[in-house]
């Protein structure tokens, strides 16, 4: 280890007040040391510790910046609309402008699983299907409908990339054309305690987590992702989560709607059944699109209606969006709000030893997609039937469970041409 980046590290950690984070150091080995020196130097310390300091500012909310946000219903239209609008879609798609972001950093840790969410393997009948293939299938079934190849953008993290990429290879990327499949990571950000200290994974490492799925478009400029669909004249990019089994990658009524609109932002929406579900709803802030988050939302706002009796908020966030590439671009210079979730994080003390705390001790900062919206002057806001479009995989115990997800699954394929 050069003494030189060491005493840089020591600075560093000195003018941050972390310098416990060495405090283990000469116990390591020299592969560690050097291991723990170059995470630090690479470390944002003033980005983290700003964003500590600022999440204590009381967040200043008004009713009166908030109104709803239009939305078109996909059952209130006729056949002839349907078909009109698909037609749009179809045109695009099959012109080759169209292509697919898949946000795939998490791991399966909620679902009691080591690995990559993406490899969770969901038990179909006659055989176990993972999370990917499902994604997969479902673009190749466009592929063979429209007569194409769409590129598949997979966005993973530093912690599962190398296995995503392999679970690839072992299964001969479910037959998908490999040179149409890319990968490439998002950022990650260093998790921090309630005292304003980071924590250590391992007496040699500095525990991060993966900033949210806001920082595709940050991320997709990093890595060329944008360079490489301007070089395919790529027009439209969709973008969904890996955990719904229901996820269309490929609708043509969602993108023709949203070129007949005019606009350049999309995303489906699906009606909140529960007033105070904790889910968030789309609106419009201050005159822009926005999202309405749950904990904002008491029991006499949710239950507004208008003349026509239509619930004014009630259209719930699926994490299903569409975006014109000029609108990817826009965003992807611009560094969204971080929001700060309050987490239970193991972690090594200054004796080296691991304690898993029994409450939630740490602080982890994401961006979220849907914060891009409000840089444009409008969206295209889709209600789409939760039976056929949604149906995610959180975690065992809640309402989001494989078992759950399994049954819609097959309900909605059993009841569907293919």
């Amino acid at each position: 280890m050069n003494n030189n980046t060491l005493d840089k590290a020591k600075e560093i950690l000195k003018k941050y007040n972390q310098e416990h984070l060495l405090c283990l150091y000469n116990e390591l080995s020299d592969e560690e040391k050097e291991k723990l020196v170059n995470q630090i130097l690479k470390i944002n310390f003033e980005e983290i510790l700003t964003l500590y300091k600022n999440s204590f500012k009381e967040d200043v909310f008004s009713l009166n910046d908030i109104s709803p946000l239009e939305h078109f219903e996909k059952s209130s239209f006729t056949q002839s609309e349907l078909y009109y609008y698909s037609s749009l879609g179809e045109q695009e798609i099959k012109n080759g402008n169209y292509a697919v972001v898949t946000m795939a950093g998490g791991q399966g840790t909620r679902l009691g699983y080591k690995g990559p969410k993406g490899t969770y393997m969901l038990d179909l009948e006659p055989n176990k299907k993972s999370l990917f293939q499902i994604m997969c299938e479902d673009i190749k079934n466009a592929n063979k409908k429209y007569n194409i190849e769409i590129s598949w953008y997979i966005m993973t993290s530093e912690e599962n990339d190398i296995t995503t990429k392999n679970f690839f290879e072992i299964n001969n990327y479910f037959d998908y054309p490999k040179d149409k499949i890319k990968f490439f990571t998002q950022g990650k950000l260093p998790l921090i305690n309630t005292e304003g200290k980071l924590i250590l994974q391992e007496p040699y490492l500095i525990k991060e987590a993966s900033n949210g799925n806001g920082n595709v478009f940050n991320s997709m400029l990093k890595h060329k992702i944008i360079e490489d669909l301007e070089n395919q004249n790529i027009k439209w990019v969709f973008l969904g989560g890996i955990d719904n089994v229901l996820l269309k990658n490929v609708d043509p009524l969602l993108l023709g709607l949203t070129i007949a609109t005019e606009n350049q932002v999309a995303s489906k929406s699906i009606f909140k059944k529960s007033p105070l579900e904790k889910t968030a709803v789309y609106c419009s802030k201050l005159g822009k699109p926005s999202i309405f988050y749950y904990e904002n939302i008491d029991l006499e706002t949710s239950e507004k209606k208008d003349l026509n009796g239509k619930y004014l908020y009630r259209e719930a966030n699926i994490l299903s969006h569409l975006m014109s590439l000029e609108a990817i671009k826009k965003v992807s210079n611009i560094t969204l709000p971080y929001h700060r979730a309050y987490k239970k994080n193991a972690f090594v003390n200054l004796e080296g030893v691991k304690e898993v705390p029994s409450k939630p001790n740490t602080f982890k900062f994401e961006n979220f997609i849907f914060d891009a919206f409000s840089y444009f002057d409008d969206m295209l806001l889709l209600r789409v039937n939760a039976d056929e479009e949604f149906a995610p995989i959180k975690d065992f115990t809640g309402i989001y469970n494989p078992d759950t997800a399994k049954e819609k699954y097959i309900n909605y394929h059993l009841n569907t041409d293919k």
